[in-house]
């Protein structure tokens, strides 16, 4: 059975929180975590191992690519999102080509892994460079994993090799969904608040996607969420 997940350009470790709690090795990187004292900049608690790495430069990954069974990445958006269309004049070419080559990264490291990816960015004009965006969602969508993402969001995914989108699963009866992440006051930690995945999609992205043996199905039972196998 395949047991790794690394993520990149996170932060929060949000996606990769149902793959640890199955009892997957979990690798998070991004230039954000602290900076450990041996040469890779890895802090290792347990199963989860953070890596301090700015991944403008190359990372020479540590896990073999037949032991990944799961990847994800979060570029950054600063100078990519429409919503900060109006600015993009001002920010100039050097920004966004900066931007363009974070996604780039991420992009070339899903595919080589020959795992099913997913690669996260809201509304962008990262189509018009690469490619559209494969499906689209907002963390309303999957309240029925976790109750609290009753927000929207609309967030574009780019996948691949194999990667299963979930199905929608909403609690009825919710008030309409509130819009906390446009009214996200301004902050040192407003990037990372409005960024963070919403843990009901990450819960549903491993019940699709997750490579499920009887001991993995156990620990999640007792956990109080049973991933079906596919």
């Amino acid at each position: 059975m395949k047991k790794t997940v690394i993520s990149l350009f996170d932060v929060s470790g949000r996606m990769i929180q149902p793959w640890l709690e199955a009892g997957y090795e979990c690798w998070i990187v991004d230039i954000q975590h602290p900076a450990a004292y041996d040469s890779d900049g890895v802090t290792t608690d347990g199963r989860l191992h953070r890596v301090h790495w700015d991944l403008t430069k190359p990372w020479l990954c540590p896990v073999n690519r037949e032991d990944l069974a799961f990847v994800a990445a979060f570029p950054p958006c600063n100078h990519l999102a429409v919503s900060g269309a109006r600015w993009f004049r001002g920010k100039g070419l050097r920004r966004l080509a900066v931007s363009v080559e974070m996604f780039a990264t991420a992009a070339e490291f899903c595919e080589w892994s020959g795992a099913p990816y997913v690669i996260e960015n809201p509304i962008s004009n990262i189509a018009s460079h690469w490619r559209k965006a494969d499906y689209t969602f907002s963390p309303y969508h999957f309240t029925g994993y976790n109750v609290d993402d009753n927000y929207t969001k609309k967030t574009c995914l780019w996948t691949g090799n194999g990667f299963k989108m979930p199905d929608a699963k909403m609690v009825e009866g919710l008030a309409p969904p509130d819009d906390r992440i446009h009214k996200c006051p301004p902050g040192p930690e407003r990037h990372n608040i409005r960024s963070a995945t919403p843990l009901g999609f990450a819960r549903a992205v491993f019940e699709a996607n997750a490579l499920h043996d009887f001991r993995v199905l156990a620990e999640n039972s007792a956990r109080g969420f049973a991933a079906k196998p596919k």
